[in-house]
This record gives C-alpha cells, sequence and structure tokens, in this order.
C-alpha cells in the first residue's frame, strides 16, 4: 500500500477467473445514480484513507480509493486463487510501496451499480495486516486502471466521490451541466500511473506526486537546506509498510506549499522519507507526495485523459 514507507520489489502472476457477461461482480449499494454516465459514492475517512461500501462476488466489504496503485487489487485473504502453470511475470508497483507476490485476476467486468468497466486486470495480494490494523472487512483496493475512464471527484467536504466517464479526450460523456463551481485548474503529466505535479515550496520549483492513498505528505529526507527550513519536525513514528516491517521516520509540518500563486495550502502534515527506490522503481524523480492533507484543504477533481486537476469551491466561502 502507497501509505506505508518502504519499497519492496513485485512480482506479479497472470490468473484467469471466470465471469460471465450477465453477472454484476461489484456494486456500491450507497452509491446514488445521477445519470447513465455518472455515479456518485459516499466514503468515510480512516487514518485519513478514503474508503467506500462495495459488494463483489457476493461478499460486502471496503475498498479504498487509491490514485498510486496502477491495478485494482484485491485482498488475498478474501478472494483466493491460483497461479496458472504458464505464468506471466511483470513488476508493478504503487506511489509509495512496491508489493510482495501479488497474483493477478482478470474480470471480464467490473460495475459500479450500472457503470461497466470490462476486462480490468486486479492484483490478489495480502491485505489481511491493513485490515488488522485500520478494524475493517477490506476487500480490495481501486486504482488507476479503473479510475483512468472518468472524471474523478473527490469531495473531502461532503464526504462523497462522484465518477463521471470521459471520452478518450477527456470530455465528459455527461452533458448535464456541472452543480459546483470550478474556481481554478493546473496540469499535470502523466509518469505511468502516477499524477506528477510541478510544487513549489516558496519559490523553489519540485516535483510531487499526487496520491489519494496516501495517509500523509511526504518530502524527499535528502532535499537541499533550502528546502528543509521549511519543514518543522515535530516527532518520530513507526510505521508498518505492506509485508509487516516497520520503518522510523520523522514527522512533522511543511510550509508554503503552493501549485500557483492562486493555489496554495495551509502547513501540511508530513513525513521525511527516502524516495530514492520509488523513482527508481517509477523512472520518476519526486521530490515528495501530496495525499490526505492535499485533498482535506482543495476539492479536486481528476481529469486523467486531459492531464489536468480542477479545484472546486467550498461552499461556505465567497
Amino acid at each position: 500500500m502507497r501509505r506505508h514507507m518502504f519499497i519492496i520489489l513485485v512480482f506479479l502472476y497472470s490468473v484467469g477467473i471466470s465471469a460471465t457477461g450477465k453477472d454484476k461482480l461489484v456494486s456500491f449499494p450507497k452509491a446514488e445514480i445521477l445519470s447513465e454516465h455518472a455515479t456518485r459514492i459516499p466514503f468515510k475517512l480512516i487514518d485519513n484513507l478514503i474508503v467506500i461500501e462495495a459488494e463483489l462476488l457476493d461478499q460486502r466489504g471496503n475498498f479504498i480509493i487509491d490514485t498510486g496503485s496502477e491495478t485494482l487489487i484485491l485482498n488475498k485473504s478474501h478472494f483466493k486463487s491460483k497461479a496458472s502453470k504458464n505464468q506471466d511475470q511483470r513488476s508493478t508497483s504503487g506511489v509509495i510501496d512496491l508489493i510482495d507476490n501479488p497474483l493477478e485476476k482478470r474480470l471480464k467486468e467490473f460495475i459500479i451499480n450500472d457503470i461497466t468497466l470490462e476486462n480490468k486486470d486486479s492484483d490478489v495480494i495480502d491485505l489481511s495486516h491493513i485490515e488488522s490494523s485500520k478494524k475493517i472487512h477490506l476487500l480490495g483496493i481501486i486504482g488507476y486502471n479503473i479510475l483512468k475512464d472518468y472524471e474523478v471527484f473527490i469531495d473531502m467536504y461532503l464526504n462523497q466521490i462522484t465518477l463521471t466517464r470521459v471520452d478518450k479526450n477527456g470530455e465528459r460523456l455527461d452533458t448535464r451541466p456541472l452543480l459546483e463551481t470550478v474556481i481554478d485548474s493546473v496540469d499535470f503529466k502523466l509518469k505511468r500511473h502516477t499524477i506528477v505535479l510541478e510544487t513549489y515550496v516558496d519559490k523553489h520549483k519540485l516535483k510531487f506526486g499526487l496520491d489519494t492513498g496516501a495517509e500523509y505528505n511526504q518530502l524527499n529526507k535528502r532535499s537541499s537546506k533550502k528546502i528543509l527550513k521549511y519543514f518543522y519536525p515535530s516527532q518520530r513514528l513507526m510505521l508498518m509498510g505492506a509485508s509487516g516491517k516497520k520503518i522510523e521516520v520523522m514527522a512533522g509540518k511543511l510550509y508554503r506549499v503552493k501549485l500557483t500563486n492562486t493555489i496554495y495550502f495551509a502547513p501540511m502534515e508530513t513525513l521525511l522519507t527516502n524516495l530514492n527506490q520509488m523513482n527508481e522503481a517509477f523512472g520518476t524523480n519526486l521530490d515528495g507526495v501530496l495525499g490526505y492533507e492535499f485533498f482535506r484543504q482543495q476539492r479536486t477533481i481528476i481529469n486523467y485523459k486531459k492531464e489536468k486537476l480542477y479545484f472546486v469551491k467550498f461552499p461556505h466561502r465567497n
């Protein structure tokens, strides 16, 4: 999982499961259908993670919404599968972690109420330690390969996520006008599945990844002194990674973060971490990761096809 602070090399093994076109494999019982192309799903925050309730393959439980995950991930504790004889070995990863030995399933259909996603891969890994630490029945993680075909509105003010299907150019298929007011926008670069934002700390330009699955922001501990002087340490934390290992990190607040002169942030809870392995794995050169603290301060729409973020007005602000 991206929010745990160390990196492990991963290999996937291709596995098939059967599903007929008529099967409704997954549904979100609390979702509100806005139109044939748009669905609004309420979520709850559990330790700064976006968690939605879902039903999948006759099981009901929770999914984490995680833009830092490349694929749909199913919890091996609840979805048993065996590797095929012809194993297709490849690597995968999320923004912070690379995960040990997942199996891969291909779902013929992944259905969000009346919205059908065809032929999506899913990684199958053991998430039982996350279930235990978060005290939830965790079915899996919804990642980039599901979200990329939608405009994704993450609203922590109302605790809801809205998925609106887009065409190949990123244009919304839902022709109804937005009820919300978009007040600003910024471009990003998509590096594989990672959203990379040009970010400033004071006047210093950096590259940050954007990850809904990051419980805390992260800043590379090898950043220059010009950057680190805006990080105010407060305590050391012990965090658990995907394979159960622990690592000690420095926690504090990062000041003077902004994307543009009009998109800026109050001091954000941040961890100092080593991002070198992650950057090697992705071929990126990130200076940090923006997570919960970013979305807490900005009602954000992600459009992967256009490689653009839109920021929505808070109801109580002029």
